[in-house]
This record gives structure tokens, sequence and C-alpha cells, in this order.
């Protein structure tokens, strides 16, 4: 058997490993079009502006979120220069840091070993990994949150300090509402107090600082609203609070599509796997556990030493309601998008470091049998997932050709299969060792090698080089019927988007010379219809995703560069 402190050893250097990816060349990639997009240049307009309290992208008002994320890239932009890579240094550092509350969370419930499976299942989740590089607004939320979750707990776990972990956990509520808006205050009220009713302590309400907590709360959200409000009176603030939380949440404004009850069920297990696989394990643990608490309560002499003592099970019942709570929370909002959960993801990392440190060793426990059936299955999805990416890249490959994808999948699957056998072997741990080595492996292999040759895909850059070789400050940008955000940053200039087609008709027939953006689709249809001519000047394929488009190796669809001056630009025939 090893010892605990050489397991704990090796598994802080699987961390160590684990985490060095995320600050790894943060700007060797292009921006993301979405949501990363917006925060690489919102927060440089307002530098440009000097302008902090009202948001801009492309040169319009953007209040449709409060102003802390933008704060955060702008004071990194001010330090160290305006670039995609400052821009993505405080995501990477708020992914790290929902790391350390998955590892501070599972240490309080259980020790460090427990914390340390918890923080390195994490480290190696691949949703973290990618959202870790491009989606701010979300990890930033949700590490508000799994701080608000950390300190409650550390307050409850250690109460000799609980003044101190009550008023950090008030500092990240506050953050937290100025980085998406009640929700970081609601959610967790709501979990606290189903928490304390549970436990028939409501009157510990008392004890929870609420007065100096909602001063602190309000010290950090109201001096940018009431900036706000002297600009523009209630407008903003109405639409934002009605708009984008009431109304979304009730009716699902601006979104499209509708998803049922079942929605987040597969999100749980795929944001937070491999370890998201050990909930049913956790699960098993804590009912076992509970019963065996209320049979000590009825039977007070018998001795149960393995039974958690009542502040470590206190704070596991705690991570339970998180989860749960968050999750029927937005399965029944009307708007429901994977990334509302993800500030659960903590919570699971840490349940999972639990149930996994919690191996007492004998072949009869069922806790091993459990451990042993929960690795299997974790070595059976990532061979299975391996086998297919490197048969999709392989057979596909001279469509979507992604250097490194096809080692990949070969490296999951054969890191799965390696890890399934040692499970079905009886040695449940050293299979879960085999499943962190190989996905930090993938992780460094695909932030080094596949993440590169993706920018092959990306048509901003080369078509925002394009542009400038050729614009004059008279012209007019536009983009149809398209998404392309980033070329607002790419060009530094405001850029029309345009849905409407006898608007974008209008503007080709216009007085001025114009750049366009659209796919290949569309401008068949377009230059069948313009009263002037238009010819193409770059051309560049982008990536469907879909995995039946994949299979059946489609054509990568394109988006076009046009102008309505042919004789003064040069065509690409």
């Amino acid at each position: 058997m090893i010892s605990d402190s050489r397991r704990c050893l090796a598994l802080f250097v699987l961390l160590t490993a684990a985490v060095v990816p995320y600050l790894i060349d943060l700007g060797g990639s292009s921006i993301w079009d979405a949501n990363e997009a917006f925060y690489v240049e919102t927060p440089r307009e307002m530098l440009q502006r000097s302008d902090f309290v009202s948001p801009t992208f492309n040169y319009l008002p953007r209040l449709n979120k409060p102003v802390l994320s933008y704060w955060i890239v702008a004071a990194f932009y001010k330090v160290f220069g305006v670039s995609v890579g400052v821009q993505r240094l405080p995501i990477a550092l708020g992914a790290l840091t929902m790391i350390l509350a998955a590892l501070l969370l599972a240490r309080a419930a259980g020790n460090l070993e427990a914390g340390l499976w918890a923080a390195t299942g994490l480290a190696v989740a691949p949703r973290l990994v990618m959202f870790g590089r491009r989606i701010f607004i979300d990890i930033y939320i949700s590490m508000f949150m799994a701080l608000t979750l950390t300190f409650f707990a550390l307050a409850e776990r250690y109460p000799e300090r609980r003044r101190l972990f009550l008023l950090l956990m008030y500092a990240c509520v506050g953050l937290g509402v100025l980085t998406k808006g009640p929700v970081a205050a609601v959610l967790p009220a709501l979990v606290f107090g189903i928490y304390l009713l549970l436990h028939r302590e409501l009157k510990r309400v008392t004890e929870m600082m609420i007065p100096l907590g909602l001063l602190i709360v309000l010290a950090i959200v109201v001096p940018w609203y009431a900036a706000l409000y002297q600009r523009y009176g209630w407008t903003y603030i109405t639409s934002f609070i009605v708009g984008e939380n009431i109304a979304r949440y009730t009716e699902g404004l601006g979104v499209e599509q509708r998803r049922g009850l079942s929605f987040y069920l597969p999100v749980i297990f795929s944001d937070s796997f491999p370890w998201s696989l050990c909930l049913f394990g956790a699960a098993a643990l804590w009912i076992a556990d509970w019963r065996r608490r209320r049979g000590l309560k009825t039977a007070p002499d018998t001795s149960e030493p393995d039974i958690p003592d009542e502040p470590a099970f206190r704070i596991r019942t705690l991570l339970w309601l998180w989860l749960v709570v968050i999750v029927i929370f937005f399965t029944f909002s009307a708007a429901k998008q994977d990334l509302y959960i993800f500030p659960i993801v903590p919570a699971v990392a840490a349940l999972a470091g639990l149930f996994i440190a919690r191996h007492d060793g004998t072949a009869t426990s069922p806790l091993p049998r459990g451990l042993r059936a929960t690795a299997a299955l974790i070595g059976l999805l990532l061979a299975v997932a391996g086998a297919g990416t490197f048969y999709i890249f392989e057979t596909v490959g001279k469509v979507y050709a992604l250097h490194g994808a096809a080692f990949v999948g070969g490296a999951a699957a054969l890191g799965g299969t390696v890890a399934l056998a040692l499970a079905l072997f009886n040695r449940a741990r050293m299979a879960l060792v085999v499943v962190l080595m190989s996905l930090v492996t993938l992780n460094w292999v695909f932030i080094i090698w596949v993440l590169p040759s993706f920018e092959r895909y990306k048509p901003v850059p080369p078509l925002a080089a394009a542009i400038h070789s050729r614009l004059s400050d008279q012209d007019v940008v536009a983009h149809y019927n398209v998404a392309l955000p980033s070329m607002v940053y790419y060009l530094g200039r405001h850029v029309e988007i345009l849905f409407d087609r006898a608007a974008f008709l209008t503007l080709l027939k216009g007085e001025k010379r114009v750049f366009a953006v659209l796919s290949a689709g569309d401008y068949e249809e377009i230059a069948r219809e313009a009263a002037v001519p238009t010819c193409v000047l770059d051309r560049r394929p982008t990536v469907n995703i879909k995995l039946k488009a994949v299979l059946a190796r489609d054509p990568l669809p394109e988006v076009l560069l046009i102008t309505n001056r042919c004789t003064q630009s040069r065509s690409l025939r």
C-alpha cells in the first residue's frame, strides 16, 4: 500500500502538471468569435474613451451585463498592455481559483488527500481547460460563487474564524453581483437558507452578520449603478434587472431554443468529467453515512469510527445542496443555457475527491467495490471517447485537418483502456491516477499542438488583414447575417452589423465603398439582387461543428469578403 504522504505528493505533482497548461501560450491563438470577443474589445474601448461607467462594444452601448468583468480586463490592459493574451490571463487565473476552491472544500469536509483528488480532477476537466481560455464572464461568476460557497463552508468548519470567512463571503457576493447580477446573491442565499432549515437552525441567521454583509455588498455594487443612474436614469438598470434576469428566467427572453426539464442531466456530467461520474458513489456514501449517523443517535453507545465527524458531514451536505438547488433552479427557467450551472463544478469535484479518498482498503467493503466500478466506468468512457475521436479525425482528416487530433484520440483510448484494466484488477486508485495522467497529457497536447492548427478555421484575422490593406477612413465595413464580432477588435473601428437584406442591399448601392463579410450561400443570392457589381476579395473556411456534417465529410462552409467597388480593389478569382 502506498502511504498517504507519498500519495499526496504524487497528486500534488499531477496537480502542478495539470494547472500549467492554463497559463501556456495564452496569446498564441486568435479570439474565439462569440463570448470572448466582447471581453477583449469592450475594455479596450473603455481605455480608449477613458469612460469606465458606460461599456461599449463596436462603439455602441453594451449595458446588458454589469461592469466588473470589463474593469478586470481593463486593469490588466493598463498594466501589461492591450493584447489577446493579456485578456486571457485573468480568465486563466479565475479557472485556477475555481480549482483552489475545490481543494479547500474537499479539505474542509475531509483531508488534504481528498482536496488534492478534487483539485486535480477539476484541473484536467476538458471543459474547464477550454473555458479557461475563452469564457470570461461565466468563469468569473462561477469563481465568485464558488468562493462564496467556500467561505461559508470554512465559516461552518472553523467557527473560531467565522467572522473573517463571512466577511470574505459577502465580498465575493458583491463582486459576483457586479459581474453578472442578482443571481450571485439569490442562489447562495437560497442554498444557505435551506442548509440552516435542514439542520433546524434558522435562528443562526442572527450569527450571519447580515446587516454588515449587506453593507459590504452595497458598497461594492451601488457606486457603479449610481453612476449609471446619474447618466441614464433608470433606463439601462431597469432593462437589465427586468429583461436580462426576470424576463429571461420566466419567459426565455432573447433565447430562441426551448429545452426540456432533462436538459441539465448530461451537462452535469460533461462539465465536470471525469470526476462527475463519481457522483453516484458519492451519493451512496452520503446516504450510508446519514443512515449510520441516524442509527448512532438512537444507539449512542455504538462506536462507528469510520463515520466523518459532524462538521465534515455537514459540509458534504452543503455541497449536495449547492449542486441540487442550482440545477433545479435553472431547470425551471425558460432560458436554459449549459453554462448557467457551471458554478456547481467545484462542488462536484469536491464530492468526488471525498469519495475517492474514503477507501478503507478492505476488499469486502462496499466502498472499494463502488470505487472500482466508478474507475472502470471512467476508463471505459475515456477509451470510447478516444477511439471515437481517433476514428473521426482519421476518416475525415482531409476536410477537418487538426494536427494532433488523432494522437489525442489514440492516447485517450490507450489511457482509458489501461485504467479500465487496472480497475477490473482491483487497482481502482491506480486506475484513476492513469486517467489523470492521460488527461494531463491530452491537455498539454491540445494546447501546444491542436489549438494552433485550429487557426486555419478562424476567418477573422486574415479577413481583417485583407480589409486593412485596402481600407480608408471613408469606407464602410459591414457584416451581413454572420456573427464575427472579433473583427471589431482586429480592425479597431466600427463594423455595421446587418441582418436585413434590404438594408444590406441599400448599403451596397450607396456612394461609399463597402467591405462586407457574409457567407458564401448568402452571397450567391445577394450577387443576383444587387444593382451594382460586386466581387470577392477573399474567402476563408469555417468549421461546421455538427457531428452529422463532420461524419458526412461535408465541405467546410466559407465566409467571403466582398466589395462594391471592384475597379478599386483587386478581386480574388
